[in-house]
């Protein structure tokens, strides 16, 4: 059964078409990879679905009901939650802390808020940095508080934008084991992400955009060796190789 569903998904600013009658679907406990190369829409996709921007046309349904168009924070609450390519954690603030935030979305007792933070931190392989400042971390680290953050808010779908950019190979694998094991325990994931290593190993699915139209949609080796995919990515020559 789909729990987010996209339908002929468009988005214009001005003459600019960022998304161009983008469809696909995302079944519960699946991770479904969104690529393309920079600038093909991917990012502007994501804003689409989490409700930063409200599409010029098409609709978006999440766990079976029209969403499109409403407010981030009510995406949030019921059972949306997303990451960001830049992190931003509130640096006064300790771990913990940064992410009872995003418990608090779903909980107004702090207790509460603050059993659902450390539980995730400790899931996360973090709880020993729980009262440390976020300056204090990693950017590894830092990612893995972005992810908690989002974790904290008790999504059914989870989006993930670029969470393992700027990482070390090493630091990737790492991520690349705690998505695994998101998965493992029914969570379903909708991933953008340019690390490509990452990207095949994770998703069941792909969706590759550019110009912010679908090219193709597939399992990854399948897109992979897709002439469509490797000429968006490479150029001419080497898909007529």
């Amino acid at each position: 059964m789909s729990l987010l569903e996209i339908k002929g998904l468009t988005k214009q600013f001005g003459g600019l078409v960022a998304v161009n009658d983008l469809s696909l679907s995302i079944d519960k406990g699946q991770i479904l990879g969104l690529i393309g190369p920079n600038g093909a829409g991917k990012s502007t996709a994501f804003n689409c679905v989490a409700g930063v921007y409200a599409p010029t046309q098409g609709q978006i349904i999440f766990d079976g009901e029209d969403v499109t168009g409403q407010n981030p924070w009510d995406l949030c609450k019921k059972g949306m939650g997303r990451t960001f390519q830049i992190v931003k954690p509130f640096a006064s603030q300790t771990v913990l802390e940064n992410v009872m935030v995003g418990a608090f979305a779903t909980t107004d007792n702090r207790d509460k808020a603050e059993t659902r933070a450390a539980d995730v931190l400790d899931m996360l392989g973090m709880g020993d940095k729980k009262d440390l400042k976020p300056g204090a971390l990693t950017i590894a680290d830092r990612k893995c508080l972005e992810i908690a953050k989002a974790l904290a808010t008790n999504p059914k779908l989870l989006l993930l934008d670029e969470v393992m950019a700027g990482l070390r190979p090493t630091e990737v694998d790492e991520v690349i084991q705690i998505i695994q094991k998101l998965k493992s325990k029914g969570m379903t994931i909708f991933v953008i992400e340019h690390i490509m290593r990452a990207i095949m190993a994770l998703s069941d699915e792909i969706v590759v955009i550019q110009f912010g139209k679908k090219i193709c949609q597939g399992e990854p080796e399948m897109v992979a060796r897709d002439k469509n995919v490797i000429k968006a990515y490479l150029g001419e020559d080497y898909a007529s190789a």
